[in-house]
């Protein structure tokens, strides 16, 4: 007797446009345990769109599900207007495996359906695509990128006309005209649009340059990686032609490959992801170190904490940074609302209290933080995403970061200074503020709602040995637990990207003067350390 799973798979072959993918799952059709994860379900829009492994069946980034996707989506656009509306759809995409054909794909079920579609020339970063969407007025674009998951992920972004990130009712709207999609066969394909020229990336780049101050300081060594990505391209040109030196890139990581040769995974946030970085700055004598990941919507920094060329390096955490660049734009005069999320560190609140500067808080994820408000100016999040020109670009730019990072390390320097420097005199002003985070992988999905039922239901009495003054449930808008213990804080939630279940933890020093402040990170470590014990032991761990 044929079983459940057999037939759903013998169903999906039959649906399932290319063949290399038929080809793969009916090497595993006899294994029951894999046909159980492929065909558990399908992928869910999660984090603007789809992301999940390079395999056939629906619980899988593949050619049938693209089309699939793709063909809810414009079906989902043309039910937005009752005229004919004529904007196309903008569609980019990065050098993993697949993303071309994904790419392609798309467009052929756009046009197949009577829009334009507008494809990018070739790879680039993800920031490229989200101000290609306002640049050419589009009804919405698609990225194809997993960001900085595994080399064996890619995914599928969205984002609406107004060069955002989508988000609800768009994204349940979009995945229920995805679900009521017939046979594969039946979605009309067209040609595979119009290839843009590189004046889209051009285009950008002038935009890009609108970020820092024409005449400021230009003095300033920098070593750069791509990490296997398509964002060097994009980045020396826009460093270069914003005046300052070319920068020292890591050879190895230089060009894209969808392999990440060099590192286990390719996150900057990840231990050693930055070695070979590092270790370029420390033999060029660099003042500073920046990585972009993979689609270049995120930045990386650090320093060299001494002098001397041969001094050691510091890599910044996502707040540091974050808090960094909303100082340097207060310090010139940068007037709006300055936002973050609720995992992030509330040092930006104590900032923007000080300088009279509207404060927003939302939750995690840019599509939240661009909406934040019409006069955002800045916004950021702790997993090192930053949006230093919403003009620009709605939505997290590795590229505009750096450039900002660049102008603020190189005012810096020549003062005599380094960004640490300008992180202790806010630790002077307003205590030091460190963060760290708990990451637990899971294998079983199941294990992250069963963490989170444990904590809700007995949260600590304590942390760090102070009472628990407040536990806040933000169900059921999001699946997220607050605790507060004077000025301690634990903020637990899943992964809208990974299998994994995070928490983020922050604590805050007092620092009496600058002498203190070694001591007051010696403190912090401690207390951070702590924390993630409890926190673990609260989860069940």
């Amino acid at each position: 007797m044929t079983s459940p799973l057999r037939t759903a798979a013998e169903a999906w072959l039959a649906d399932d446009p290319d063949p290399a993918s038929q080809a793969e799952l009916r090497s595993v059709i006899e294994d029951e345990a894999e046909l159980e994860d492929r065909f558990s379900g399908p992928l869910r829009f999660g984090t603007a769109g789809l992301r999940g492994p390079l395999r056939a069946g629906p619980n899988g980034m593949n050619l049938a599900v693209v089309r699939g996707a793709a063909a809810g989506l414009v079906h989902w656009l043309a039910a937005q207007s009752a005229a004919p509306d004529d904007r196309p759809l903008v569609i980019g995409y990065d050098a993993r495996h697949g993303s071309h054909a994904f790419a392609v794909e798309t467009a052929r079920v756009a046009t197949g359906a009577g829009r334009r579609a507008l494809l990018m020339p070739h790879p680039l970063p993800t920031p490229v695509l989200a101000f290609a969407v306002r640049r050419h007025g589009a009804a919405a674009g698609v990225m194809v990128t997993a960001s900085h998951n595994p080399p064996q992920d890619n995914g599928y972004k969205v984002y609406l006309a107004d060069g955002a990130q989508l988000v609800p009712p768009a994204d349940a709207e979009i995945e229920a005209a995805i679900r009521a999609v017939g046979p594969l066969a039946d979605v009309p394909l067209g040609p595979p649009g119009e290839v843009l020229d590189e004046q889209i990336a051009a285009d950008y780049v002038t935009a890009a340059l609108g970020v820092v101050d024409r005449d400021g300081p230009r003095d300033l060594a920098v070593a750069y990686t791509p990490m296997h990505g398509v964002g060097r391209r994009v980045f020396v040109t826009t460093l270069l032609a914003a005046g300052y030196p070319a920068p020292f890139v890591v050879a190895e990581q230089a060009e894209p490959d969808p392999d990440f040769p060099t590192v286990a995974f390719p996150n900057p946030e990840e231990p050693g992801a930055t070695d070979l970085l590092l270790a370029l700055a420390a033999r060029e004598g660099a003042d500073i170190a920046i990585a972009n990941d993979p689609d270049a919507d995120r930045c990386a920094v650090a320093y060299r904490t001494g002098g001397e060329p041969g001094a050691g390096w510091r890599q910044l955490r996502g707040d540091e940074v974050g808090v960094l660049l909303a100082d340097h734009l207060m310090r010139r005069g940068v007037q709006g609302r300055y936002a973050t999320t609720i995992v992030s560190s509330t040092l930006l609140s104590r900032l923007c209290a000080d300088r009279d500067q509207p404060y927003g808080e939302t939750l995690t994820g840019f599509k939240w933080i661009v909406r934040a408000g019409d006069d955002l100016v800045y916004g950021y999040e702790e997993a090192l995403g930053y949006c230093v020109a919403p003009q620009t670009v709605r939505d997290k730019d590795g590229i505009t970061a750096a450039l900002l990072v660049c102008e603020l390390a190189a005012g810096l320097k020549a003062e005599g200074r380094t960004l640490g420097d300008r992180l202790d005199e806010l630790a002077l002003r307003y205590g030091l503020h460190a963060t760290d985070q708990l990451s637990v992988r899971v294998a079983d999905l199941g294990d992250i709602a069963a963490m989170m039922a444990t904590i809700r239901a007995r949260p600590p009495a304590e942390l760090l040995g102070v009472a628990v003054g407040s536990v806040e449930d933000l169900q059921p808008d999001a699946d997220v637990l607050i605790l507060r213990a004077g000025t301690t804080r634990v903020v637990v939630r899943p992964s809208g990207t990974e299998p994994k279940l995070k928490a983020y933890l922050e604590v805050v020093e007092p620092v009496a003067d600058g002498a203190d402040i070694p001591q007051a990170r010696e403190r912090a470590a401690a207390s951070l350390a702590a924390l993630r014990t409890e926190t673990a032991a609260a989860l069940g761990r």
